[in-house]
């Protein structure tokens, strides 16, 4: 007869077959997690169905705006082409409303902040909710439907990160290589958002990766090549500009698209900052945080009933540029509320990216600029076109902080190398300016609105591992206060300990000193009147949670070789000490392994962290 136990059942399989099952699967996990093959077999796979989500969301989209404002089939929102005057009346503050209650209701649910893959494999080593992507997902569609001046690739670059993050998680992925599908996600979102496998490569590894590794190489294309595929076996998607004409060059050219990529970065730091301008702006109102997306709305319907072209994400916008020769008067009413509405949009609280309104901005700034150039010396007309593409790539890069990835953009976009170079000359000027003068890309901007000291997607997560409370040792030498220098010298030998810590009745510091000043022969004098809080001059410490560059930075500044842990700043409860020495020791040994494991001789180049 069989036991009790081994007819137990899980649901309806036996428990011992469960067990085995469990089993199998765990030993699947382990042998998959550290196989090449296998990792760039899943990046493919779930890129393809990355790609095909992509599709999707974006005919949603067409649908929403379609429904919305009465557009014929075929027309997008931004070209501003038949959109309904009346439901343009409520349709972006309607959308901003039932936005902002969505995020209230989250808000009272208890959700969390919505960690991005670029702070993702900063912080959290790769880790992202799908939950929560989704989530983000439905905000950005919510926003983008109602007409806001943001693009989905946000949603999307989301909703690919998240996915191949889930997947990482599931196999337990080493931690580069959990970022590495990450990146994957990414690249798989923006390749087929801009059927550009190139472009979305390199976004994979400028904006979300942050170094260039061979072995990240495979996964990330194999990611964008599927996804890209994928949507065009399912749409035709349209491209972002059609230019027919080929372009040359005379090399005293390159010097016009070099100025104007100077012109650019400035440009692209204003629309940054228009955008914490607009978020400080909504903030003096007395109207609470959930109506603030309302504002936004109204705000957009105002603009858009003089420039209807402010809707949506741009891409239709950037199209008619290059089929229709605008004057310059239209182009920089244009200019103004395409800036003036994306920052409302995104300072009020509707969810959506810089990417395609950074292309439209630099796209509209580059044709403000040939035509300024044309009207100083007329010869210059010809370059229009590509002044406009040098601008729209310029911008872009110096707001997205992908230069390669504009660049890719281009080359793909329009299969032309002099118009490439051209672009590539603007970008990295316009970036570099950017990079050296501002510090931030828009995404870590709005890190650093936030107070997150997060400049790059460099991995930083792992410095919280390295924590002063994991560090310290947890046996110090306590003394009390009222203690007489006397007893303490009999009780401290000279050479026993090196630092004592100064305590009052509860264990709660006081201060801390060296064990060779209290054996000093000047204190010999003294030594039955001086207490033990007479010599605790030194009054600094550190918390159990601060990191381990937080303490090195402290031991620098004070000069000291050792210093006392306390519980919190408040109570100040002694719990171990930190020396300098072994600090740095395990920071240099932790840098060295993680050079080693995570790039070592796999690494082609890293992204540089600019400087704080």
């Amino acid at each position: 007869m069989a036991t009790a136990q081994e007819t137990t059942t899980a649901g309806p399989i036996p428990r011992q077959t469960w067990t085995t099952l469990e089993g199998l699967l765990a030993a699947i996990r382990r042998d998959l997690r550290s196989s090449e093959p296998f990792q760039i077999f899943a990046c493919a796979l779930w890129g393809a169905f990355v790609g095909a989500a992509v599709a999707g969301l974006r005919q949603l989209v067409d649908s929403l705006h379609q429904l919305m404002f009465h557009l014929s089939a075929g027309v997008r929102l931004s070209t501003g082409m038949g959109v309904d005057q009346m439901r343009l009346l409520f349709v972006p503050a309607l959308g901003g409303l039932i936005l902002g209650l969505l995020a209230l209701a989250a808000r009272r649910a208890g959700a969390r902040e919505i960690v991005d893959p670029i702070e993702a494999n900063a912080l959290y080593g790769g880790r992202m909710s799908l939950r929560d992507s989704l989530r983000l997902v439905l905000d950005t569609v919510v926003s983008n439907a109602s007409g806001a001046s943001v693009g989905m690739e946000a949603g999307y670059s989301q909703f690919g990160s998240g996915i191949l993050s889930s997947v990482g998680q599931f196999f337990k992925l080493r931690r580069m290589d959990q970022r590495t599908f990450v990146a994957a996600g990414a690249a798989a979102a923006i390749a087929a958002a801009f059927n550009a496998p190139l472009a979305g490569i390199f976004y994979g590894f400028e904006l979300i990766l942050g170094t260039f590794a061979a072995r990240a190489l495979a996964p990330i294309a194999a990611a964008a090549l599927s996804a890209t595929l994928m949507e065009r076996l399912l749409i035709t998607p349209e491209p972002l500009f059609v230019v027919s004409q080929g372009f040359h060059f005379k090399e005293s050219v390159y010097l016009l698209f070099a100025l104007l990529g100077a012109f650019s970065a400035g440009f692209a730091v204003l629309s940054m900052q228009a955008v914490t301008w607009a978020e400080r702006a909504l903030r003096l109102t007395p109207l609470p945080q959930w109506l603030r997306p309302t504002i936004g709305g109204i705000v957009l319907t105002a603009i858009a009933m003089f420039v209807p072209q402010v809707l949506g994400s741009g891409h239709g916008a950037v199209q008619m540029l290059f089929r229709h020769d605008w004057s310059l008067k239209v182009l920089l009413a244009l200019l103004a509320a395409k800036l003036i509405a994306s920052a409302v949009s995104i300072g009020s609280g509707y969810r959506g990216g810089m990417f395609s309104t950074s292309l439209l901005l630099g796209c509209v700034f580059g044709a403000v600029f040939a035509d300024v150039s044309a009207a100083l010396v007329p010869r210059l007309a010809v370059h229009h076109d590509a002044l406009m593409m040098v601008g729209m790539g310029s911008v872009a890069a110096a707001v997205i902080g992908a230069p390669l990835t504009m660049v890719f953009l281009v080359l793909e976009g329009t299969g032309d190398f002099p118009m490439t170079v051209a672009v590539m000359v603007g970008v990295l000027i316009a970036s570099t300016i950017v990079r050296l003068s501002f510090g931030y890309s828009f995404s870590t901007w709005r890190f650093h609105q936030r107070g997150l000291r997060i400049r790059s997607p460099h991995d930083i997560g792992w410095l919280a591992d390295l924590s002063v409370g994991k560090l310290m040792r947890t046996d110090p030498k306590l003394v009390p206060a009222d203690m007489p220098l006397a007893e303490l010298r009999a009780k401290y030998p000279p050479g026993s300990t090196k630092r004592l810590f100064v305590v009052d009745e509860g264990d709660r510091l006081i201060g801390s000193f060296d064990l060779s000043s209290a054996h000093d022969a000047k204190q010999n004098a003294a030594a039955q009147t001086v207490r033990a809080r007479d010599l605790a001059l030194e009054k600094a410490f550190l918390l159990a949670g601060q990191n381990i560059r937080m303490a090195l930075s402290r031991f620098d500044q004070l000069q000291v070789e050792s210093l006392p842990v306390v519980s919190s700043t408040v109570e100040r409860k002694v719990i171990g000490y930190l020396t300098e020495a072994y600090a740095l020791r395990r920071y240099n040994q932790e840098l060295e392994r993680r050079r080693s494991a995570e790039l070592g001789e796999t690494e082609l180049f890293s992204i540089s962290e600019p400087p704080a």
